[in-house]
């Protein structure tokens, strides 16, 4: 086999390659196997079909045809391998010559990854908003663990805003009983808008034992978006009561004693979101200054698969969600072409990021040890539900083992980078990794799983 490398862009190369006929007679050999095996002809065994028969029947130039197909990759991937090309996505091939008995003459264009000089991360700075907490927050998240501990009480007296109804329910349309639209004993916190619009507002004011009927357009059902005539009435009506703020209440909700020492935990545990936001925001700020500092040149066909991939992904998971990419397109109040014109910059930056952080993999020579790479699979198989060696087994199958070892291997290399580069907060304070980790913090506990009980 004779190859030469054609430069056609900093990401895009031509290969044309020439390979001999005898070097593809094991795929001609394969293809006169795998043909004779399938083929039955009279007087022969199935397997055992003569070389000239089977011309005769299917046709010498398809089982050519056959044999450049198998060879071709495996040339591409010798010729990829002879010039160091480090290529990206598929090639695409044309045969520029060929016939029975001579050269077969093929050329494969196909992305590259481009030459890339980067910066010294230690050059690049980055700022964050300060790692910070207030008492407004701590305050409602303190509120919404309140909540979650809040009883019912019956009142005899009429609904209001925020109280819980027991409710019956009839829609009719035009006088005649909705199929499906009734039903009882319905509990429903008013001024919610959960249910029927105009449903509220009539429930206000209502007591128990009350009764009343209300316009509406129905938001299900065969009669959608049909105006319908809906009674209710009111079983009963329930105060929401909050427990105290006191040490009692966090005695109640956490493993604290006092109320000051439960704030105090939900204060660390907003410090450590925020830190990890934070730690996202650098991340990111990094790569894209990366990106700007090194200009880094982006793979058309890449971009464009990638694209395919993420609007195929999408359109799979609007079927399984019974809807359609038309009605995904209204939804959004956005175009085809305004989707595309998404997809393909988020895509593109996705793939500067990674040829950046595969450049500086390769530059630092970060390798990937035998526990590192299991430990992903065994987090992966974890997450799809099945066992690591079937996981990796289906992995290997697919062809797919390397593009995780990719990944594991640029997560280190963003770790070192992220250790290098100049964080500083918005009040000018240097912050290290080990600050946005938390990583001398103590982690609590409140009891989060109590459920606020019905009281009547």
């Amino acid at each position: 086999m004779k190859s030469t490398v054609e430069t056609l862009s900093a990401t895009r190369v031509r290969l044309a390659i020439e390979v001999p006929f005898d070097e593809l007679k094991p795929s001609l050999q394969k293809a006169y196997r795998e043909i004779g095996s399938q083929v039955t002809i009279p007087g022969f065994r199935r397997g055992k079909v003569p070389q000239q028969v089977i011309d005769q029947r299917v046709g010498r130039v398809n089982i050519l045809n056959e044999a450049v197909q198998d060879a071709i990759p495996t040339q591409i991937v010798a010729a990829v391998r002879e010039h160091d090309v480090k290529t990206l996505g598929r090639p695409e091939v044309e045969i520029t010559e060929f016939s029975d008995g001579e050269p077969l003459k093929f050329t494969a264009e196909v992305d590259v990854r481009p030459e890339i000089e980067l910066p010294s991360p230690e050059e690049i700075t980055v700022t964050v908003d300060a790692v910070d907490v207030s008492d407004e927050a701590i305050d409602e998240q303190v509120g919404n663990l309140r909540e979650r501990f809040a009883t019912l009480k019956t009142v005899e007296r009429a609904a209001a805003d925020g109280d819980y109804v027991q409710i019956d329910l009839s829609a009719t349309v035009d006088g005649v009983e909705v199929e499906g639209g009734s039903a009882t004993n319905v509990s429903h916190e008013v001024g919610s808008g959960k249910l029927l619009p105009g449903l509220d507002e009539v429930l206000v004011g209502m007591s128990a034992s009350d009764s009343t009927t209300f316009e509406t357009k129905l938001v299900g059902g065969d009669h959608a978006g049909e105006d319908a005539t809906v009674a209710v009435t009111v079983r009963s009506v329930k105060e929401k009561q909050l427990p105290e703020l006191d040490d009692e209440f966090a005695q109640l909700a956490s493993e604290f004693d006092t109320l000051d020492e439960l704030r105090e935990d939900v204060k660390g545990r907003l410090l450590r979101v925020n830190r990890m936001e934070k730690l996202y925001s650098a991340r990111d700020e990094a790569l894209k200054a990366l990106i700007a500092a090194t200009a880094v040149p982006v793979p058309e066909t890449v971009v464009k698969d990638e694209v395919d991939s993420r609007k195929d992904a999408m359109r799979e998971q609007l079927e399984g969600a019974g809807a359609s990419w038309s009605e995904y397109l209204e939804a959004q109040s956005k175009t085809e072409e305004e989707i595309e014109a998404e997809l393909t910059e988020s895509a593109t930056e996705a793939v500067q990021v990674q040829l950046l952080l595969d450049t500086y993999a390769d530059k630092q020579e970060i390798q990937v040890s035998d526990d590192e790479f299991g430990h992903e699979i065994v987090h992966r198989a974890q997450r799809a539900g099945v066992g690591p060696q079937q996981y990796y087994d289906q992995l290997v199958r697919s062809g797919a083992a390397g593009v995780i070892f990719g990944d594991v291997r640029r997560g280190k290399a963003l770790a070192e980078i992220l250790d290098k580069v100049v964080i500083e907060d918005t009040n000018g304070e240097r912050l290290s990794l080990a600050d946005l980790r938390g990583d001398d913090d103590h982690e609590g506990h409140d009891h989060g799983d109590h459920e606020g009980h019905d009281h009547d």
